[in-house]
């Protein structure tokens, strides 16, 4: 029976860190997938403007700060926040258009985690 070695993710061989990396990040990426919304929600989260860009950032805060983002201090139940903020503009689609920019905080978060 044949031996296969341990299955690991395609960015766990590439993303080893160097001790030379900086543990913050100046500016976000904009090549990389939702860098241009990340990038505006910690703008206007410094500002302190309630965004759905701002609202974003605060719910990925904990992973975007482990992967070496500096993010300002976040607004609290920003989930909710943002539902209803979407929900005040079109009720009809607040819910597709949450889990679209989710899905675009997440695929930021892992291309980031990639070293893309």
């Amino acid at each position: 029976m044949a031996s296969f070695p341990p299955r690991t993710s395609a960015c766990a061989a590439r993303s080893h860190r160097s001790p030379n990396r900086p543990d913050i990040i100046a500016g976000v990426r904009h090549d990389l997938p939702g860098g241009d919304l990340i990038d505006q929600g910690l703008t206007d989260l410094a500002a302190g403007a309630e965004t759905a860009e701002s609202l974003l950032v605060s719910i990925g805060a904990p992973r975007l700060r482990q992967l070496g983002v500096a993010v300002p201090d976040t607004f609290p139940s920003s989930e909710h926040r943002l539902y209803a903020l979407l929900s005040a503009s079109d009720p009809d689609s607040a819910h597709a258009r949450y889990n679209a920019l989710l899905r675009r905080l997440v695929s930021f978060e892992r291309a980031l985690a990639c070293g893309r």
